[in-house]
């Protein structure tokens, strides 16, 4: 099956938005409550598990991404990547650091921690894994583990110009608020793609988050609101 290729998510109309559902508590946005939520969450079955590589024509491959959670006042932000425009894959696009599973890689812990020091220049030494969300499978076959972490303040980022146009931090909170989670279907030449969508505006630009990024902080919401 052709992957209907989507460039410009932000058109494709928008056919729910989730205003019905309760926002995470704050009591439920600590470092500790999340934590014990990751513990809890052996054996629980996330709302998205991806598109299984459904359009893709190769072999399943590893990766690994850091859901980093940064303590600032007034709560935990999460720290999130814009990919270069150049890229030949999602050039653009918002997105959590990290990347392929390399040989050398201890597991999807070491892939998250390695590449999130060689993409945004963020030392491992200011990073405490809380745990881990199910594996979420991409359009293209990336079996995808999220490792969720939390970084202590006082880090200074040197993102990789080749891969990472800038670096830049979203309130936890907007994102488990499922009013802005919105709903969209795409079809094209009879395939069709459905995708989540947490538009955040920034100080200076709106940073689209969607796709594979935006299903991962759903399925984060689903865990952490004990849905």
């Amino acid at each position: 099956m052709t992957r209907p290729v989507i460039t410009q998510p932000q058109l494709v109309p928008v056919t729910s938005i989730d205003t019905g559902l309760p926002a995470v508590p704050a009591p439920a946005l600590t470092p500790s409550a999340i934590r014990e939520r990751l513990v809890q969450a052996a054996g629980w079955t996330p709302e998205f598990a991806g598109d299984g590589g459904r359009f893709a024509d190769r072999a399943p491959a590893g990766a690994a991404v850091l859901v980093p959670l940064v303590p600032r006042e007034g709560g935990l932000h999460l720290l999130l990547t814009r990919r270069t425009d150049h890229l030949r894959d999602h050039a653009g696009q918002i997105s959590f650091p990290g990347g392929r599973v390399e040989p050398e890689d201890d597991g999807p812990v070491a892939t998250a921690l390695r590449e999130t020091e060689e993409e945004i220049g963020l030392p491992r030494r200011y990073i405490e894994v809380l745990g881990q969300l199910p594996v979420y499978t991409t359009v293209t076959a990336f079996q995808v583990t999220p490792v969720v972490g939390l970084v202590q303040p006082g880090f200074t980022l040197a993102p990789d110009p080749a891969e990472v146009a800038e670096a830049f931090e979203v309130p936890l909170a907007f994102l488990m608020n499922p009013a802005h989670h919105r709903h969209h279907r795409f079809e094209f030449a009879g395939a069709e793609r459905r995708f989540l969508s947490m538009p955040w505006q920034g100080p200076e630009r709106e940073y689209f988050i969607w796709g594979a990024t935006a299903a991962m902080l759903r399925n984060l919401y689903r865990l952490l609101s004990g849905a």
